[in-house]
């Protein structure tokens, strides 16, 4: 993700990205997406993280549409901190997964 300076796009609702997300990821819940992929850089690969890896998935066929290069982190935010990947906490008690 690093050497092709891809974003990860957090999809999830405020309240689970506040119980933890990964630190550089941008935050936009899936049922603002299309109104908001303005926001996305141009010309940069996009992986789109959920919980589970369903919401990711559906973010990930609507950006596709879009015609950015993009993916669906499979098995959420649980596989992203399973595999000893960085969380950070913006608020609120425990872990959204």
């Amino acid at each position: 993700m690093q050497q092709r300076r891809a974003v990860l796009l957090d999809v999830r609702e405020t309240a689970e990205w506040n119980r933890g997300h990964a630190p550089n990821a941008r935050h936009i819940p899936l049922g603002a997406l299309a109104a908001r992929l303005g926001e996305l850089p141009t010309g940069r690969p996009v992986v789109a993280i959920c919980q589970s890896g369903r919401r990711s998935a559906r973010a990930a066929r609507l950006l596709a549409r879009h015609g950015p290069e993009v993916y669906n982190l499979r098995g959420g935010m649980p596989a992203w901190a399973g595999a000893g990947l960085p969380v950070k906490a913006s608020g609120g008690a425990g872990r959204a997964w």
